[in-house]
């Protein structure tokens, strides 16, 4: 039986996911309705991606008895009340990253989640390609020996849009892209908790942070370097240096196609879209959705890839990096 998806908000991303949901079997994964806060918005992405209901609310959209998951794809000011919404008519949730504006934010998903008992997981795409899946099995085997220095950076230019510089959209380095060098880091460490955390970067006239540089120490003298920007376009690629070896990811860290690991290449090609896309190798958003339709048939209520938990550890290590260089957003005085 089909996964039937609910996609909340009729943008960009959202746009992208549904194309990839596409390049999955139509027996696994169907969309069957969209909704936005406007109508005709959502009346239009559903004649694009031939979705059969569209609303004009996102509360007629929790209403409809027919859907499995939603996927959330509003700004991120908005992850928390509206996955509320969807949780609290005992709907599973798909929320696109960062999970909140904090981690009170994300322990609140989180209750509500537990309490309504329904699955809920944070779109971090990047941990479900395959690429990613093999960093995992290449370090449980031990592959690198001891791991002991990361280094991951993801800059591109953003200073033209507002969703990445305005305060009240949720703007800032940090939460738009840094999130996915973090993301890596503790991945790559098993969601532990960093000794320490030191950062230092630059806020715009708007109050968010346009670029930042965040180390990060670890017992049994182990370190991490994190360098985000929405200023300046960086080589975007993530470096793991262990006692016995070397895995690189050489371009695209957030999405990564292609693995040097102790220099020896392997491509991991996303599948080709049938509609025009908006981000870099969007199809791969297929990843979690399948991860998503595993997790409902298992039975569990979060993934073991990116789990509560690590959404909640990521956003603490989000907030202390953040409060060292002075962003403070209106969600973290409430």
């Amino acid at each position: 039986m089909a996964t039937k998806w609910g996609i909340c908000t009729a943008g960009k991303i959202s746009h992208d996911f549904t194309v990839a949901l596409r390049t999955l079997p139509p027996e696994d994964h169907q969309v069957v309705a969209v909704a936005a806060r406007d109508l005709d918005r959502a009346q239009e992405f559903a004649k694009t991606h031939n979705i059969p209901r569209a609303y004009g609310s996102y509360e007629e959209l929790a209403n409809d008895p027919e859907i499995d998951v939603v996927y959330v794809g509003t700004i991120h000011p908005r992850h928390l009340p509206v996955c509320q919404l969807f949780m609290n008519a005992r709907k599973n949730v798909l929320c696109e990253k960062p999970f909140a504006m904090n981690a009170g934010e994300v322990k609140k998903l989180s209750a509500s989640a537990r309490q309504n008992d329904v699955f809920l997981m944070e779109a971090v795409w990047s941990r479900f390609f395959p690429a990613s899946r093999e960093i995992s099995r290449a370090l449980s085997q031990g592959e690198l020996g001891e791991v002991k220095v990361v280094r991951a950076e993801f800059g591109y230019h953003l200073l033209h849009v507002p969703r990445a510089v305005e305060k009240e959209l949720g703007g800032g380095a940090l939460l738009d892209i840094g999130v996915y060098c973090l993301q890596f880091v503790l991945m790559v460490f098993c969601g532990e908790k960093p000794l320490s955390i030191q950062a230092s970067g630059f806020c715009l006239d708007t109050g968010v942070d346009e670029a930042m540089e965040i180390t990060l120490t670890f017992s049994g003298n182990r370190m991490a370097v994190c360098i985000c920007s929405i200023a300046v376009q960086l080589p975007n690629e993530a470096v793991i240096t262990g006692t016995k070896g070397t895995i690189r990811i050489p371009e695209h860290m957030w999405c990564p196609t292609s693995l040097v690991v102790n220099g020896k290449v392997t491509e991991y090609p996303v599948p080709p879209a049938t509609l025009p896309l908006n981000f870099l190798n969007s199809t791969g958003l297929r990843y979690e959705a399948e991860e998503v339709r595993q997790c409902l048939l298992k039975g569990l209520k979060e993934s073991s890839r990116m789990s509560l938990a690590d959404s909640v550890l990521l956003a603490e290590v989000m907030d202390e990096a953040r409060r060292q260089v002075g962003v403070v957003y209106s969600q973290d005085r409430q």
